[in-house]
């Protein structure tokens, strides 16, 4: 049941980051769009003028050569990507849309919402049973808006740190060439050198090739692309109510915006960000009872009580708080690697056997008898 929430608060993030955006960072945005041809310079713009600012045509001249590159290979090679040229123009089109938005989610939280489910979502709706038309409409769509997300990010910081900005277009442009070129290169190597690799059934039961990444990608592409979400999310599937995080994700923002308005002296209410919320949220696994009750009595009660009585711990120690909890997820991973992993064992206490219920894998839909099952 979670697993299908967590495709439902997908689609609330991403309703909720516009109107987020748009409601509460709106006019900032005009202004500063203003701002910026009125030449309002900050202390880090004028002390970067001392460097040469990096060409407005080198984008351009980029962005050309790319697309042009993408329209050849959908046109030219269709029958292998599948994808139309008018769904690569689509796909730049939403990546271009989402980037602003999302940056300035990313900006502010440090949290990055996600263009991969909505991309799978649309492509499997408008041209089903087409599967590597996803997975490339995906890419172009999501993967797309990610990198540009991080080489904002990157640019950001070469510019607080007063690093000349052509240097780093250059080492992001180059350094893109040799990443993409070395990782198709090993790809290429592997799928060649390598016999029956991602096949667990006919590798070595000790082989480290199953790539556990690849087979999501692939079975995300035969979800959305090859079975299409009509048959999960439409008319033909069983999950049509989720759709209806779509108007939630849009309504809730402005929601917290009016009350702000109404409430203009709560300092708080604007800082509900139902973006980082709904997407944190939905980044949870399906997990048991027990790890989200750890994570309500860590998170909330700890967090409610230390805010509300000690104030001053929480804000020195909350955040090396968090730090100490990944910082003991990770040892706890590589201790039970080193003294269980490699030896194939496994450690079974009553905090992994799931729900405590020997009924809990039992069918309930009428008629299906299984062995040890009470039948409806």
């Amino acid at each position: 049941m979670f697993f299908a929430l967590t495709y439902g608060f997908g689609f609330a993030t991403i309703a909720s980051t516009l109107t987020h955006v748009g409601f509460f960072y709106g006019r900032e945005i005009y202004e500063r769009f203003r701002a910026s041809y009125k030449e309002k310079e900050d202390i880090h713009t004028r002390l970067m003028r001392r460097y040469k600012d990096i060409p407005s045509w080198w984008f351009h001249v980029l962005l050309v050569v790319t697309i042009l590159v993408s329209l050849i290979l959908c046109i030219f090679l269709n029958k292998q990507v599948q994808m139309p040229w008018w769904g690569l123009l689509f796909a730049s089109v939403l990546a271009f849309v989402f980037t602003l938005p999302i940056s300035i989610i990313t900006a502010t939280t440090n949290q990055t919402p996600g263009l991969n489910i909505i991309t799978e979502y649309i492509m499997g709706i408008i041209y089903p049973g087409r599967p590597i038309a996803n997975v490339c409409f995906k890419v172009y769509g999501y993967m797309s808006m990610a990198q540009a997300v991080s080489f904002l990010s990157d640019f950001k910081l070469g510019h607080y740190m007063k690093i000349p900005p052509r240097s780093m277009f250059l080492v992001q442009f180059i350094g893109t060439i040799v990443a993409g070129t070395i990782n198709v290169s090993v790809a290429w190597w592997l799928l060649h050198s390598i016999k029956n690799i991602c096949q667990d059934d006919l590798l070595p039961q000790d082989s480290p090739w199953t790539c556990p990444g690849d087979r999501v990608f692939f079975d995300a592409s035969v979800i959305w692309g090859l079975v299409g979400p009509k048959r999960i999310f439409g008319t033909l599937g069983n999950y049509t109510e989720m759709n209806w995080f779509f108007l939630g994700g849009a309504l809730g923002p402005i929601i917290v915006w009016l009350f702000h308005k109404a409430f203009p002296k709560q300092s708080w209410i604007p800082l509900i960000n139902l973006p980082v919320l709904l997407g944190a949220t939905g980044a949870m696994p399906p997990a048991t009872p027990l790890n989200y009750n750890a994570w309500i009595i860590v998170g909330t009660i700890f967090n409610f009580f230390v805010f509300r009585y000690r104030k001053q711990w929480w804000q020195r120690y909350n955040y090396i708080l968090s730090a100490a909890l990944d910082a003991g997820v990770a040892f706890m991973a590589v201790l039970l690697y080193f003294t269980v992993g490699m030896e194939n064992r496994e450690v079974t206490w009553w905090g992994t056997k799931g729900e405590q219920c020997d009924l809990a894998t039992c069918p309930t839909a009428k008629g299906i008898t299984v062995d040890g099952c009470p039948v409806r």
